[in-house]
């Protein structure tokens, strides 16, 4: 169903499996470390609930991994999207092609009657 998606983007022009492979590898990343936040924030409630010093102080790491983990999903997300626009532009050198031709077809002059 995934190449399914992949494969119709580009005015269905067909994906490179690798490109869905790295795709499919970031996404895994960022669920990963999505999900390690989930983690973090639920434990940062519960210290932050306590109110004991010691789990308060703890949270001023666990504040900053938190902060490194959505850093790390930014990047990832700016990787994906480089990289998906190149593969766009990649995959679309060769409608432009053909739109350069339609467009020189056009440029013809025509007899119209009437």
């Amino acid at each position: 169903m995934e190449g399914d998606t992949f494969s119709s983007l580009g005015n269905g022009n067909h994906v490179d499996s690798k490109i869905i492979q790295t795709f499919q590898k970031s996404f895994l990343q960022v669920q990963n470390i999505l999900d390690q936040n989930r983690l973090l924030i639920n434990e940062i409630n519960q210290n932050h609930e306590s109110k004991i010093p010691d789990n308060l102080s703890r949270n001023v790491g666990l504040i900053r991994e938190l902060n490194n983990n959505i850093r790390r999903v930014v990047d990832l997300y700016a990787d994906l999207s480089s990289s998906f626009t190149k593969s766009m532009e990649a995959s679309s050198e060769g409608d432009s092609v053909g739109t350069l031709r339609s467009d020189a077809k056009a440029g013809q002059k025509r007899i119209r009657s009437g």
